[in-house]
């Protein structure tokens, strides 16, 4: 009877190749906002109903007002939103990302 042979291990060591030098870093952004950042996502798409912020008129105006009284609870001490259950930062990130997104999206079709 044959012995089988294990290929596992058997192929020269080689360091391995990946160009991404020049690709955004996903790696840096902090994971536990990025967490709480979906879970302020998943309780607007539940309230609201998922990309319903893309309607909201005069867009620019009150998302800059929601950030800022995110921000303005922050500054008063207050971590976490009293409707929620989660931190006020990514509240404001949130509505950042909003204000930002439709703004890049405005510049790309251009």
């Amino acid at each position: 009877m044959m012995k089988k042979q294990s290929l596992i291990g058997t192929a020269p060591k080689q360091r391995g190749i990946k160009y991404d030098q020049e690709k955004p870093r996903m790696d840096l952004i902090p994971p536990l906002m990025e967490l709480e950042t979906a879970k302020v996502l998943s309780v607007g798409a539940i309230k609201y109903h998922e990309d319903n912020w893309r309607q909201v008129p005069d867009l620019r105006r009150r998302y800059i007002a929601a950030a800022r009284r995110h921000i303005n609870a922050l500054s008063q001490g207050i971590m976490l939103d009293d409707e929620t259950g989660l931190h006020h930062a990514a509240h404001a990130v949130c509505c950042l990302m909003f204000l930002g997104e439709v703004e890049l999206e405005a510049l790309i079709t251009e």
